[in-house]
């Protein structure tokens, strides 16, 4: 019986790519991996080799043969010798070179106090062989893959506390007006920090927002030049509207709304004796 090579690879078997768009890292799930394997590297992945902890390699794109320390023995030979595992115990780690999207978010408070919430959207990517040494060292695999939300809760606690630097002695009102000031902070303290695990930040985009959706409201009301009260008595006058109350305009021009009042038109009395007839001229 002819004797075949294991192919290891991320591509399964409809030809699709294990790796998306969320996996930084994918562990492969083989124990079996023997001496003359080939191992196969995708033009955006990077792979590690590990053989019982050690690392013996790291590969760029292109398919390279495995080699065992000692004398390779070949396929069923060692498996069926060594009770189907392989004596070596080897370990492929692949890593996505592509850029992923990640997000952050959470909430922050302002100088007032009032609760802000933030979203934070940022581009990574692990660029070189020994980044994706230093994300496969310092990064656990929980289970076979490394995902995009599991690097978002390593970096969490790093954008909140950019974000709270600014936050928190800015009033509430003029948040925006330090938006940028807020991202190149954040830009600062991700890329220091994800650098550690090999990971090189490439974009940050924040958005932050008041937590309350009528503050939101009265927020956008005072863009257009309204004074504070002018903003409650507009937004008061929207909801009325929504509800279909037809003292709605009353609300916003603040003027009272009189119930029962005269529907038809009046006409003044002409000065002069009362007694006089009325012939319709002035």
């Amino acid at each position: 019986m002819a004797l075949t090579r294991q192919v290891i690879s991320t591509l399964k078997d409809d030809g699709t790519d294990i790796m998306g768009p969320d996996i930084l890292g994918f562990h492969y799930p083989d124990a079996s991996i023997v001496s003359g394997s080939l191992l196969t590297v995708e033009a955006n992945h990077f792979a590690v080799l590990k053989s019982r902890g050690a690392v013996l390699a790291v590969y760029d794109t292109g398919q390279y043969p495995v080699q065992t320390p000692d004398k390779p023995l070949l396929g069923g030979f060692v498996t069926g010798f060594f009770g189907g595992n392989s004596p070596w115990q080897y370990e492929v780690l692949y890593v996505n070179r592509a850029k992923l999207l990640v997000r952050n978010t959470g909430v922050a408070t302002s100088a007032e106090m009032a609760e802000m919430t933030y979203t934070v959207d940022y581009y990574i990517h692990v660029d070189s062989k020994d980044d994706a040494l230093k994300l496969t060292t310092h990064m656990p695999f929980g289970g076979h893959y490394i995902k995009a939300e599991e690097v978002a809760s390593y970096a969490g606690p790093v954008v909140e506390q950019a974000i709270n630097q600014v936050i928190q002695v800015t009033p509430m009102e003029h948040i925006n007006e330090h938006i940028h000031e807020i991202v190149e902070l954040v830009k600062e303290h991700m890329s220091a920090f994800l650098a550690v695990y090999g990971i090189t930040l490439n974009d940050a985009k924040v958005l932050v927002l008041p937590k309350d959706e009528r503050m939101r409201e009265l927020i956008s009301l005072r863009a257009f030049g309204l004074t504070e009260i002018e903003a409650v008595r507009y937004y008061t006058a929207l909801k009325m509207a929504e509800k279909g109350l037809v003292s709605a305009p009353n609300a916003a021009c603040g003027t009272p709304f009189q119930i029962g009042g005269a529907t038809m038109g009046t006409y003044p009395i002409p000065s002069g004796d009362a007694s006089a007839p009325l012939t319709g001229k002035p």
